[in-house]
This record gives structure tokens, sequence and C-alpha cells, in this order.
């Protein structure tokens, strides 16, 4: 039988609509019966493609006797944290306080019946001494916690209102710094020391690409000619694409890799990674002309849409499971590629096994993950691709989460409109994603977060959806030079001015569940960042200074830590540099932005805006003055670079 979960459209949420749990939706009658009932309240998180909450699924939300437990003596919540990230983020400050230390997923929070938490965990298994990292198993926590409830425990009580008060103390800055270029020194001290020199990246497992990272070391190679940065970058690229965490086969990213070499990872694939790291690629190949970047930017691009979309929209996961077991669609066996490669009349098939990196004894469980160690995908690669696919072609596909979120598809989008500079392909693409977005997500001016494929949506929108939809309308002007992008970024970004912004500090979420948006990159590009990318651009266009000037405050209110810490909002460091460095304006006919899109993309300064004109010629203009003119589009890079 079905719990009330089975009303919910979450993707996520209906997974656990037939546990045996008695689970509610996130609402206020939840918390109403909990206080009516003097019942503990258990708020789980999680999301559909996350490996670790199938596997808490399994052990306690499937298991009877945790279930019992669970529905005798508190109220259950179920939260997807991409449908409601508000929710997440509180709960992930609850976890950073309560512990001291990062949470994740599943994310595991015990409140008062009044739901002020005063426990936080992660995965926690059904028993105790059995693994799990809090210690205590779930049915012992749970006996305890409901106990205590039970006795209206004087200390338990005590320390949720010190947290509730604790979250509640908003943290100002005690000081501001002056913005300078000096930053990236720091900034660079910070990433040498984290970079792992063999194999690339910036820790050691479990390995995330961050995206964020690399792009500001690109843009400080750009600007300052940093061998150092090169380094780091190629280093990284050139390591993530050999194969494992990046998919040879159907194309696209992993999540993360649970070693240092990017070989194993957790297998499920999100779309915002795959959107922020193509657009690195992409921004390689321009900087450093290796065709291998831009093929793997095309490809992440191409798998999402040739697997991850429907009508022009694009889902937001797949799984790293199937068949009840992960990586089990992704992985090989020796003998099976050995037979169909021998089959197809492919010649000297050992050795381009050996290639491959399969071996009889495997390299993941027995299995094979597809590699070069070389980092060099050979030619004949592409034939036998097809022959790998089709093995993958009998099994079943891992589950797709087909919610649709406006953040990470404008994400998306906007990769695929610099991608579009190169190939005008993507650019058709991105046009008609970008216009479907808008016609799915803005109803009636009012813009949302997040829906499911042909329904319509209900969860209103965050700074993040309102940040990355602006960044991409902005992207989309600079390659088109439509004016209806332009004035939709600038709606949106008086829109998030209005619901988010005062004084330098922006929230993430308005109405009943505020947080507080963070500068750091964590997942991904802090939507802070990409609000002041926004705010820039949109006064460098419009020639209005009181959107820079939000954009300066936002950067002076964070400039103290900023300056101490660069490495952990490296997104807000670029924009510092573009803050001080200023932007450069081609005005020209749409006809030569048209025809000379890769020139004006493969300009070696990162801050370059567009605005068609009625000139035949080009025009380099500053963000009052113009002072340089030819007519010809491979004179731009030096005149831009003599203005600096």
């Amino acid at each position: 039988m079905s719990n009330r979960l089975a009303n919910e459209d979450s993707p996520y949420l209906q997974q656990h609509k037939n546990d045996p749990v008695n689970w509610w939706p996130w609402c206020d009658e939840a918390f109403e019966v909990a206080q009516k009932e003097n019942k503990a309240i258990f708020i789980s998180i999680g999301y559909s493609s996350c490996h670790w909450c199938h596997v808490m699924q399994k052990s306690v939300f499937k298991n009877q006797e945790c279930a019992d437990i669970l529905n005798r003596d508190f109220i259950c919540v179920k939260v997807d944290r991409e449908e409601r990230p508000d929710i997440d983020k509180y709960y992930q400050e609850v976890h950073q306080l309560l512990n001291r230390r990062n949470g994740g997923w599943p994310t595991s929070i015990f409140s008062t019946p009044q739901n002020k938490p005063f426990f936080a965990g992660t995965y926690i298994s059904p028993e105790s001494n059995a693994g799990s990292i809090e210690g205590m198993g779930f049915k012992e926590l749970t006996t305890l916690i409901a106990s205590k409830i039970e006795e209206n425990d004087e200390q338990l009580y005590k320390n949720a209102d010190e947290a509730e008060d604790f979250l509640k103390n908003v943290v100002h800055p005690t000081e501001a710094t002056v913005l300078k270029e000096d930053f990236r020194k720091n900034f660079m001290l910070q990433a040498k020391n984290n970079f792992d020199t063999k194999n690339g990246g910036f820790t050691l497992k479990p390995k995330f690409p961050h995206a964020s990272t690399l792009n500001t070391l690109l843009t400080i190679d750009r600007l300052y000619d940093d061998k150092s940065a090169k380094a780091m970058v190629e280093t990284s690229l050139n390591a993530m694409k050999k194969g494992g965490m990046y998919d040879l086969v159907d194309g696209g990213f992993c999540r993360y890799s649970t070693d240092e070499k990017w070989l194993v990872p957790h297998f499920e694939k999100m779309l915002y990674d795959n959107a922020l790291l193509s657009s690195v690629y992409v921004d390689a190949y321009l900087a450093y002309d290796d065709v291998s970047y831009l093929n793997i930017a095309k490809e992440c691009v191409d798998f999402w849409y040739n697997f991850m979309s429907e009508d022009e929209l694009f889902y937001s996961a797949s799984d790293a499971d199937s068949e009840g077991a992960e990586g089990s669609y992704f992985i090989y066996s020796y003998d099976e590629v050995f037979k169909i490669l021998n089959d197809a009349n492919i010649k000297d098939v050992e050795q381009k096994l050996a290639q491959m990196s399969l071996t009889q004894e495997g390299n993941f469980e027995g299995k094979n993950i597809i590699r070069f160690e070389d980092g060099s995908v050979p030619e004949w690669f592409e034939e036998v691709k097809q022959l790998l696919a089709q093995i993958r072609s009998h099994r079943e596909y891992p589950f797709i989460d087909k919610k649709i979120q406006t953040s990470w598809s404008a994400m998306m989008i906007n990769a695929m409109f610099k991608l579009g500079a190169i190939d005008s392909k993507y650019k058709q693409k991105a046009i008609k994603h970008l216009d479907k977005l808008l016609n799915t997500m803005f109803i009636n001016s009012t813009l949302y977060h997040t829906t499911l494929i042909h329904k319509t949506p209900k969860v209103k929108a965050f700074l993040e959806d309102y940040a990355f939809l602006s960044q991409a309308l902005l992207t989309a002007y600079k390659q088109t030079q439509d004016e209806v992008y332009l004035v939709y970024a600038h709606r949106f970004v008086n829109k998030a001015l209005e619901e988010f912004y005062d004084k330098g500090v922006w929230s993430f979420s308005a109405g009943d569940f505020v947080t507080k948006a963070e500068i750091s990159d964590n997942t991904y590009t802090s939507s802070v960042s990409v609000m002041i990318d926004t705010l820039l651009s949109i006064g460098t266009l419009l020639e209005d200074d009181k959107y820079t000037h939000f954009a300066f405050k936002t950067m002076e209110y964070n400039s103290y830590e900023l300056g101490r810490k660069p490495i952990y909002s490296p997104y807000m460091l670029v924009q510092v540099l573009r803050h001080l460095k200023g932007d450069r304006v081609i005005k020209t006919s749409l006809e030569n932005i048209e025809l000379n899109a890769f020139t004006l993309a493969k300009i070696d300064y990162p801050f370059i805006l567009l605005k068609a004109s009625q000139e035949d010629e080009y025009m380099i203009c500053g963000e009052k003055s113009c002072f340089a003119q030819t007519s010809d589009a491979a004179d731009i890079n030096s005149l831009v670079s003599n203005s600096l």
C-alpha cells in the first residue's frame, strides 16, 4: 500500500511511495500533527540519482522493524533536494553546525515536535556497529530519541533551542577590504597547495571536477599568461577525459571519482556537472587549440541532447544503479567485448582491448571501465564505440529523473551557445531549448524552479534560477543579438534584486522559508557570483551604473573573506578581476558578428561583450568610450590587448 508520497510529482518522492514508512511530503500539516501528538520529526533529504540514498532506502526505509519505530514514534518527512534546494540548504547548515563538518546525501535530521533540529547525520545503517559513520545504528538511535522526547528530556530541548538561535543569528563580515588583483596570488597559492600534480584535480579521493576552479585558472592564464595556471588546467582536463569518470561510449561526465585517477566513478550523471564542464572544455579549446577539448564538450552536450532531453527540455539526472547494481550498465567483461569485436572482423582485437584498458581481471569489481591511459582516443575507436554501445543497448538503462530545472537547464543552454560560436548547429539547438524553457517555466510573469516533463510547474524560482537563466540569456544575446533575450535578462535581474538583494547580501530563497545564499562554489557555481556576472554585463550593455554598483556592493560585502580564502569562491574572484580590469565591447554589424563568431570567441581577453550597430567596421570600446577601430576582424585581438 502506498503512502502520501504517491500524490507527489517528484521522481525522488515517487521512489519512496511504497516504503512501509508513513512518509509525509514537506507541508504545514505534517508539522502541526507532530506538535499535536508530541512526536519527534524525522526529515530525510535526498535525490533520485543518489546511490547512498538508494542504499538507505533498501537497508532502513524498506526494513519493517525500522519502519515500525518511525511510524509509531515519529512524523517522517521526505524532501527532494533538487525540488526544494532552499530546505536542503538550511539543513546542510544544520549538519555543519551540529557536526562541525560538511554533510551530504542522504541527509538525516531529527527535530523536536516544534521542528527544532538537535541531531543531523547522513547515511545511518540499521544496526549499531555495522559501518555507520554516525556510530549508532538507526534502530537504536530512533528508539533512544523517541524515549527522550517522551520524557521531555531537558538537555535535548536546550540543545535544540541553542542550535536554532545560532542558525537565526546572521553573522556579517567584521570589515571590508579593498578589491585588488592581488587576490589572485592567494588563489594561486591555495590552488597549488591542493593540486594533485600527477592526476590533476584538487583533492585525492573522492575527487570532484571543480569546474569553477578550473574556469578561474583558465581566466587567470588568459589575463596574466600564468604557466602554473595553464598547467593545472591542462593536467586536470587531460586526466578527466581518459575515461572512467568520463563515459567514453555514450559521452558525458559522472558525478565524481571514488579514486584519485578519475577511473572509478559514482556512475550517476548530473546535468549541472556536464553543463559546467562542457563550458570549461569549450574555453580551453578556444585558449589552447586542443581539438580533443572541443570533442569532449560536443560529446557532453550531444549526450544530454540524445539521451536526456525531450521536446527541447533537459532532464536533470540519471542514476548510478541499474539491474540492482551500481554501474552495471556502463562496465564490460573482457570476453563480451572480445567476441563482438572479433565477430565484426575488427583487426588486432587483443591489442585494441589492451589500449582500452580491458583485461580478464578487470579494473572495477572484476569487470572493465573503458579507458585510454595515454589520454588520446585513436581513430579506430569510433567504429568500436558503436559496438560497445550495441552491448549496452541490451541492458537496462539507469533510472532517469525527468525533472526539468530552470537553473541547471540554463547552465547547459549557456554552454550550447558558447559552442555555437564554433559550430552553428549548437546555436540553433540552444535557441530552441532556451525558448522552450522560457515558455515552460515563466508563466503569467512568474518564474518557476522545477517541474516534471509535460506538467505545470508549482515550485517558484530561487536565486539560482534567476542567476543562471539571466546568464544564459545574456550569452544568447551575445551570439544572436536578439534584443528579446536582453530584455528578458534585464527583467529577471531586476526581479532578483527586488526579491533577494539587501545591501550587498543575497538570499537564496524568499517567502516562508528564507535562506542566505552562499558565495562559495560548492556543488556548482555560487548563484551570488553568477548574479554579479549578470549585473556587470547588464551595467555595461545598458550603460547603467546602478547595476555595476549592486555588483560592487556584493563584492565589497564579501571582500574580506574573498581576499583570505579565494579558493572557496573562484567565480567571484573572476568577477573581481573583471570589475577591476573592465569589459571590452565590440560594436559592429550583425552580419560581422555572425560571419566572424569564431574569431570573436577566440579573443584572448576573457571579458568581451558584443553589440550590434550600424557600423560596417569593428569599434573596440570600454565602458564609457570607444578607442579603436578596424575593418579586419583579425586585428581585434591585438587592439583589445593594447587597450589594457
